[in-house]
């Protein structure tokens, strides 16, 4: 592999805490190692349309600690085709540039994993989701600050569940992959946690809420992530509960993109930091094809195909946890 005397760096996907930390740590690690680094906007659709920007060590200052991401992030159906892809390559050479780090999701490895294998083109992959759901890491960025969003948010629900008798709903994002669900559920002490890896049935749920409710419980947490497998929405599920067990007064409440909003946790800022500068050392070593993680507190390589098909499974010793301590 060639020299690398130019880097370019995209956020991909939907947006994640801790991204513009990402960026910063990429920005940064190139600055120090004297090669040159370039921002793209909104992703690989910035990439087709040559929204490439210069950035240095100064560009970055006072976004460790913002949400969202200040290169933006956009789907791009063009980056699908052959020709988008190509027309990409050419505004990357155009720009003088050698190496790509992608920092986003599985959809986002999956075009970089295709264009590395159409242009020989050296990417690295930092994972920034907060579904947590890619495999060679044990956390994504993003992951740690939507749990404890969604847990302060379940927090204060309680407050006023506790105060009017009543049996809320709590739907967290999660469509295929039920971690926030699961770890904020245990966080906040949920009665019950829903979730897309396990079909616990509707037999199973009114079960534990009459067993709350003769444990003396006159209010009730159910944390549902949206992707939960028991064929209802939240709302379907609310009313299956309150025409089953009409002693409940039941609310519904989604907490939606906040959960993808605000200032990162001081574990995603860290992460960041040090995925953003191992991503750069990687390229400069003539790595490609690989995405950063951590596992048991070190950070580690993982080929980008085998973290889109490897899947990041669920802690079934925590579903066992959660059923003991909401007795």
């Amino acid at each position: 592999m060639k020299k690398i005397n130019k880097i370019a760096v995209m956020t991909s996907g939907g947006d994640a805490p801790g991204m513009n930390a990402a960026i910063r740590a990429v920005v940064r690690a190139c600055a120090y190692y004297r090669v040159g680094c370039l921002g793209i906007y909104r992703g690989y659709e910035g990439l087709i349309e040559n929204d490439l920007v210069e950035l240095n060590a100064r560009s970055v200052h006072n976004i460790i600690n913002k949400g969202g991401t200040i290169l933006k992030s956009a789907r791009s159906k063009e980056f699908r085709t052959k020709e988008g892809r190509k027309k990409a390559y050419e505004n990357l050479i155009e720009h003088g540039v050698d190496a790509m780090v992608v920092i986003g999701g599985d959809g986002s490895f999956t075009g970089a994993v295709t264009f590395n294998e159409e242009f020989g083109f050296p990417v690295i992959g930092i994972p920034g989701t907060i579904d947590n759901d890619i495999f060679g890491t044990t956390h994504t960025l993003g992951y740690d600050t939507a749990l404890n969003t969604a847990v302060e948010a379940i927090d204060k629900i309680r407050d006023t569940a506790s105060s009017h008798n009543r049996l809320f709903f709590v739907e967290v994002m999660g469509r295929d992959a039920g971690f926030i669900a699961l770890n904020a559920g245990v966080g906040a002490g949920a009665e019950e946690i829903l979730i897309p890896e396990e079909d616990l049935g509707l037999d199973r749920l009114l079960e534990s809420l009459q067993k709350s409710r003769r444990a003396g419980k006159s209010s009730s947490i159910v944390v549902v992530a949206e992707g939960d497998k028991s064929g209802k929405n939240v709302y379907e599920l609310a009313e299956y509960v309150e025409s089953n067990l009409p002693e409940y007064d039941v609310r519904v409440c989604i907490l939606g993109h906040m959960q993808r909003g605000g200032s990162p946790s001081c574990f995603d800022r860290v992460l960041a930091s040090r995925l953003g500068v191992k991503s750069v050392e990687l390229l400069l070593d003539g790595k490609t094809n690989l995405m950063v993680g951590l596992k048991n507190n070190e950070v580690i390589s993982t080929s980008i195909a085998e973290a889109i098909a490897g899947g990041h499974t669920i802690n079934h010793e925590l579903l066992r946890i959660s059923d003991i301590i909401t007795t």
